[in-house]
């Protein structure tokens, strides 16, 4: 199940700000991973800031199907994407005004960046279980 903002397990609630947006925030991380139980925390706090984008963290065993063919070797790794167009994909230092500042930095429009076919995948699998939207809706079981 994918969650967003802070959602209990249970929940896989998505919700969304002002508008719909089509920028998504993604935490790949894992639940035995010290560094990533603790970066939650920071994860929650940096989207609380951001309400106008859509922060969704991703359990690479739980939701391993979603995942697929994605190396994930350094916790946390974080994904940015505006629809399909990737701007982000790496590790990345676990404080909060590192990603803040990573958000802010980025551009909103232009073609992207190259991924390789596992992360396409991943985002379009991200695409079709959390697609934008406002108010708030459960997200499918992956």
């Amino acid at each position: 199940m994918l969650r967003q903002n802070g959602a209990m397990p249970d929940e896989s609630n998505f919700h969304s700000g002002a508008g719909a947006p089509s920028r998504r925030v993604l935490c790949l991380c894992a639940q035995w991973c010290d560094t990533c139980r603790e970066y939650r925390a920071v994860f929650d706090e940096v989207g609380a800031a951001h309400p106008q984008l859509q922060f969704i963290w991703i359990d690479i065993e739980d939701q391993a199907d979603l995942v697929g063919d994605v190396e994930v070797e350094t916790f946390p790794t974080i994904l940015i994407a505006d629809g399909a167009a990737l701007r982000f994909f790496g590790p990345l230092t676990p404080q909060p005004q590192t990603l803040a500042r990573l958000i802010e930095g980025l551009p909103l429009q232009g073609p992207g960046i190259p991924a390789g076919s596992d992360v396409q995948a991943l985002l379009q699998g991200v695409l079709a279980a959390a697609p934008p939207q406002t108010g708030r809706a459960k997200a499918p079981e992956q």
